[in-house]
C-alpha cells in the first residue's frame, strides 16, 4: 500500500541512494562542459602559445537564462576596443538614437556692408563628426549672408568640456598617430591632416601633399624613392618629426618610399585643438574669399553675441556606426564626455562621464564591481571587464529598444569595418556582428552571431597574454563553431 507524507508518494530507499548518486555524479560533468574551451579554440590558443588562464570566454544564446560555454568569466580583464559596446550602447539609451550635436558661429560686433566690426567666435559642443567638409559649409553659411571681413578676432569658445592637459604620446610614444588625439568641444576634421604619397617613378621623385593645409602647417619633404616591394607597412620606412613652436608647426618627412606603392595616404595629428581649428579656418575662409585681420584667442561667448550660423551633426545611431565600425577613438571619447556633459549640466570631466555609466548601469541592474573605465574608447591599460559582465551587457542591449541600431554599428564579419577582411569565404561571414579590440598584450571580441538555424549568440572573447596577438585565429575559430553550432 502505497503512503503519502505531505502529498508525496515514498520513493522506496534504494531508488532515492541511486538518484542521488547519478545526480553527485552528474554535477561535476556538467560543471567541467560549462568551463571546457571548444576543442577548435583550444587547439588554435596551444598553436598560438597563449595558455587557457590569460583568455575568458561566454557564449549564450539570446533567448537563453545561462551561457552554454563560460570560461574565466568572472577575471577582469582589459578589453581594448570592446570597451567601446560600454559606451555606445549607454549613449544610444541615455541621448537617444536621434540625439545630435551643434557647432555654432556667433558675431560680436555689428556686421556693415559684409563687415565685421569685431570678433567670430565658434561654440563647439563636442560633435565627433565635425569634419573637412561639415566646416566648409558651416563658412559658406556665413558668406551666404554677407560676412566677407572680420576685423576683430577669431575666439574659440571650447568650455563645453573642462579643459584638461593631453599628452598624445604617453599611451605608446606615437603622438602623431590619430588615435591618440584627445577630445575636444571645438574638434575639427578629428585634428588629422592627411598625408598623399605620390610617386614619379622616370623622374625619381616623391611629391607629398597635406589636406587640410592650414597656413602654419610648414611640410618639409626630404623622403627619398626606392625599389622594392610594397607591403603593408610602407609607411615604416618614413619618419615624421614635428617641431611645434605654436606660430608653426614643421613637419620634416625622412627616410624612403617604395615606388611600387603608387599613391597611398597616411593621416597624422598636428598642433593644438586651437591652432588646427584657427589654420583650418583661415584655409577654407581665404578660399572662399573671405579675410580675417585679428589673430587667434580661446573665451567664452558672451550673451550678448548674434548668432549667425549653425552646423548640426548626424543622429546619434550615425556617429556610434562610425565609431563602432571603425573603432575611432577620439569620436568615442568625445561621445563619453558629452554623457557627462548631458548628466552634470557642466564644462565635462572624465569622472562625470564615469558616474553617468555607473548610474545607469545601476538602473538596469547589471552589476559590475570590476568595472573601470578611463576614456570610454578604450585606449587604455586600465581599462578592466569581465567576459561575463560583457555577455549580460549585451543580453540586456539585444532586449532593449535600441537594439536595431546598436547592433547595425558593429562590424560584420568578413563585411565592413574592422572585420572586413576576417572570416572571408568562411560561413560565418556576413553572419556575426561582432567588435574587435586590439592593443600590445591584448585581443577582444564581443558581439552576436546568427547561427545556420537561424538563432542568435552573444560571444566574447577576451584574450590578455604577451601573445595575445597571434589568439585571432582562436577567435575566428569559436566565431565559425557557434555558427556551425559545434561548440
Amino acid at each position: 500500500m502505497s503512503r503519502y507524507n505531505g502529498g508525496m508518494k515514498s520513493v522506496p530507499a534504494p531508488f532515492l541512494r541511486l538518484a542521488t548518486l547519478l545526480a553527485i555524479l552528474l554535477l561535476p560533468a556538467a560543471s567541467q562542459a560549462q568551463e571546457r574551451l571548444p576543442a577548435p579554440v583550444a587547439q588554435a590558443l596551444k598553436k598560438a602559445s597563449v595558455p587557457d588562464s590569460a583568455v575568458a570566454v561566454v557564449v549564450r544564446e539570446t533567448d537563453a537564462r545561462a551561457p552554454r560555454v563560460s570560461f574565466n568569466a568572472d577575471k577582469p580583464m582589459n578589453p581594448a576596443s570592446v570597451m567601446k559596446l560600454v559606451t555606445t550602447y549607454a549613449a544610444l539609451e541615455l541621448l537617444g538614437p536621434a540625439y545630435a550635436w551643434k557647432t555654432e558661429a556667433y558675431a560680436l560686433g555689428p556686421i556693415n556692408d559684409g563687415v565685421l566690426e569685431g570678433d567670430l567666435a565658434f561654440k563647439g559642443y563636442g560633435d565627433p563628426r565635425l569634419g573637412f567638409e561639415q566646416f566648409w559649409l558651416l563658412l559658406r553659411q556665413l558668406r551666404d549672408k554677407g560676412l566677407r571681413e572680420i576685423r576683430g578676432d577669431l575666439l574659440l569658445d571650447r568650455s563645453h568640456f573642462e579643459a584638461i592637459a593631453h599628452d598624445p604620446a604617453r599611451f605608446d610614444g606615437e603622438a602623431l598617430r590619430p588615435y591618440n588625439v584627445g577630445p575636444d568641444a571645438l574638434l575639427v576634421n578629428y585634428k588629422a591632416v592627411r598625408l598623399s604619397f605620390l610617386p614619379d617613378v622616370a623622374r625619381r621623385t616623391l611629391a607629398v601633399s597635406a589636406e587640410p593645409t592650414p597656413p602654419q602647417l610648414d611640410l618639409v619633404n626630404l623622403v627619398k624613392l626606392a625599389d622594392g616591394t610594397c607591403g603593408t607597412a610602407w609607411y615604416e620606412g618614413i619618419r615624421m618629426d614635428l617641431a611645434d613652436t605654436g606660430a608653426v608647426a614643421r613637419l620634416i618627412l625622412t627616410g624612403s618610399y617604395p615606388a611600387a606603392c603608387g599613391e597611398k595616404s597616411r593621416s597624422v595629428s598636428v598642433m593644438s585643438h586651437p591652432q588646427f581649428v584657427a589654420g583650418v579656418f583661415r584655409q577654407l575662409w581665404g578660399e572662399l574669399g573671405g579675410k580675417l585681420s585679428g589673430d587667434l584667442r580661446d573665451g567664452v561667448v558672451p550673451a550678448q553675441a548674434r548668432l549667425l550660423a549653425r552646423s548640426d551633426s548626424p543622429a546619434l545611431a550615425e556617429v556610434v556606426r562610425d565609431i563602432n565600425k571603425f573603432s575611432n577613438n577620439v569620436m568615442a571619447r568625445q561621445l563619453y564626455l558629452t554623457l557627462g556633459a548631458e548628466a552634470a549640466k557642466r564644462p565635462a570631466r572624465s569622472e562625470d562621464a564615469e558616474a553617468a555609466i555607473r548610474a545607469w548601469l545601476a538602473q538596469k541592474e547589471l552589476r559590475m564591481p570590476e568595472l573601470v573605465i578611463e576614456n570610454g574608447a578604450g585606449l587604455s591599460r586600465l581599462d578592466r571587464i569581465s567576459a561575463e559582465n560583457l555577455g549580460r551587457l549585451l543580453h540586456a542591449a539585444y532586449a532593449s529598444p535600441v537594439m536595431p541600431e546598436f547592433i547595425a554599428s558593429l562590424p560584420l564579419a568578413g563585411i565592413d569595418g574592422t572585420m572586413r577582411k576576417r572570416l572571408n569565404g568562411n560561413g560565418v561571414a556576413g553572419h556575426a556582428h561582432v567588435k574587435t579590440g586590439y592593443l600590445e598584450g591584448v585581443r577582444a571580441l564581443a558581439g552576436y552571431v546568427l547561427d545556420k538555424r537561424g538563432r542568435r549568440s552573444i560571444v566574447v572573447f577576451l584574450i590578455n597574454h604577451p601573445n595575445a596577438g597571434a589568439g585571432k585565429a582562436a577567435q575566428d575559430a569559436l566565431l565559425a563553431c557557434v555558427y556551425e553550432r559545434t561548440c
